[in-house]
């Protein structure tokens, strides 16, 4: 599984005003010279059958992208009763040039909604490092009538980063979802919510924060 899903190519016009330069009072810092390298361990998930997601990274190092194929929700109507909620986490291995750390500072992710009225969908997310406590998650409210494209925006302080550790490899979790509810709509229409695409514009953005090791 994992094979199918390394890196391939570069992803370019990236929003470089997510990741500022580096700031002597402890902001953001410049990306290391050396190239991560991303690869995908295990996806798994309603959201993201095999063969439907793939990963790549910046070549300035300083974000990647996950785009998706058959990540959709939906309910009302006939649909399945358990397509209301699609999720998928990815289970990422992350090499870091020797001497730095990194975070997820900031996450962009875009779909298309067709909500009626009285209907709702949720973007959520969460984020966190192999064995660590510590986990970020965010949530994003969509209420009918909606019919257009959707885009989230997930971002955290400098102070609230969830930092990987320093010398030890510890893989990267990220878990999506998309939840739809029906809820006062005339139970023969249908609402839906995806994150994925027919023609691969739609695409799940990742901008990285860096910052040095402590010395040894």
């Amino acid at each position: 599984m994992a094979g199918g899903l390394l890196l391939s190519g570069a992803v370019a016009a990236l929003l470089t005003t997510a990741i500022p330069a580096h700031n002597p009072s402890g902001g953001f810092e410049d990306p290391p010279p050396d190239k991560i390298i991303i690869k995908v361990a295990t996806v798994n998930g309603s959201g993201c059958p095999q063969g439907t997601t793939a990963v790549a990274v910046s070549e300035d190092n300083t974000a990647f992208t996950v785009t998706y194929s058959a990540y959709l929700a939906q309910a009302g109507g006939g649909s399945d009763p358990t397509a209301f909620r699609r999720n998928c986490q990815l289970n990422l291995v992350v090499h870091v040039p020797q001497g730095f750390t990194y975070a997820i500072a900031s996450a962009d992710y875009r779909g298309f909604a067709s909500l009626q009225p009285g209907a709702s969908g949720t973007q959520k997310a969460s984020y966190y490092f192999q064995g660590s406590p510590n986990t970020a998650q965010k949530s994003h409210p969509f209420n009918g009538p909606y019919d257009d494209n959707w885009q989230a925006t997930d971002s955290t302080d400098w102070a609230q980063l969830v930092w990987a550790p320093c010398g030890v490899q510890r893989n990267f979790n990220i878990n999506t979802e998309l939840r739809v509810a029906a809820g006062s709509t005339s139970p023969d229409k249908v609402s839906f919510m995806t994150m994925d695409s027919t023609d691969g514009d739609i695409s799940t953005v990742y901008h990285l924060a860096w910052k040095e090791c402590p010395a040894a």
